[in-house]
């Protein structure tokens, strides 16, 4: 997986054609899904795909997808910006032990989307919700915010090779995990719909390429190529 991610960034960089594309497409796609939610409110795919997911359910499936969401609560947010920021100060890397809290940047960004559509979220009497949420549902906040902070995290591991390959295996294992598995945990916990999901992967993965672009400006300012 982490092959796939230096195959692709190395391939966009080639040619900044293939970024704009992608980013494009990106839009393309986060824009298509929002007008398919203002006109309708809940389709028949988001609850198919929900019950499909929360039909062999149980407490301890329960609190799998929890601990799998729990990376983007407060205190988990923390604790991982945290971690990330002491491994990076250990290292010597002052720029990257503050950039990793960029990601909460995108929070504003969200909560002023989720307003303006305000979609409700899933209900009891369509789906199993095993926790009540009181905010707006379009897009995943938490998809969002795991695309962007993890996906940081791994873009960071692939840029500094001077970190050990254990570690820089490890957590771009761990990040592309998390960002691929949380979709799955908000839908089967019963916070959101399939088109919320993937909305918030699609916006994230473009602000993510953002934060990346940020982060090269601030490096190749300081002199530091990495090309």
């Amino acid at each position: 997986m982490t092959f796939l991610f230096r195959s692709f960034i190395d391939f966009i960089k080639r040619d900044e054609r293939w970024l704009l594309h992608t980013v494009l497409f990106l839009v393309l796609c986060y824009v298509v899904l929002s007008v398919l939610v203002v006109m309708m409110s809940t389709t028949s795919l988001d609850t198919g795909i929900t019950l499909e997911l929360q039909e062999d359910h149980s407490p301890g499936l329960d609190r799998l997808m929890n601990i799998i969401s729990w990376f983007a609560s407060i205190p988990g947010a923390l604790f991982t910006m945290g971690l990330a920021a002491l491994g990076f100060l250990w290292l010597k890397k002052k720029t990257e032990a503050v950039f990793i809290f960029a990601p909460v940047l995108v929070v504003p960004i969200v909560s002023v989307i989720k307003r303006i559509v305000d979609r409700a979220r899933p209900t009891a009497d369509l789906v199993r919700v095993v926790q009540d949420f009181n905010h707006e549902s379009f897009p995943s906040g938490h998809v969002v915010f795991y695309t962007v902070l993890f996906g940081t995290l791994t873009y960071l591991m692939y840029r500094h090779k001077d970190i050990p390959n254990v570690v820089r295996g490890l957590v771009s294992l761990l990040s592309i995990t998390l960002i691929l598995s949380v979709p799955f945990s908000r839908m089967y916990l019963g916070a959101h719909w399939f088109t919320d999901v993937m909305a918030g992967f699609f916006l994230g993965c473009i602000l993510l390429i953002g934060l990346i672009l940020w982060y090269d400006r601030i490096k190749a300012n300081r002199g530091i190529s990495w090309y």
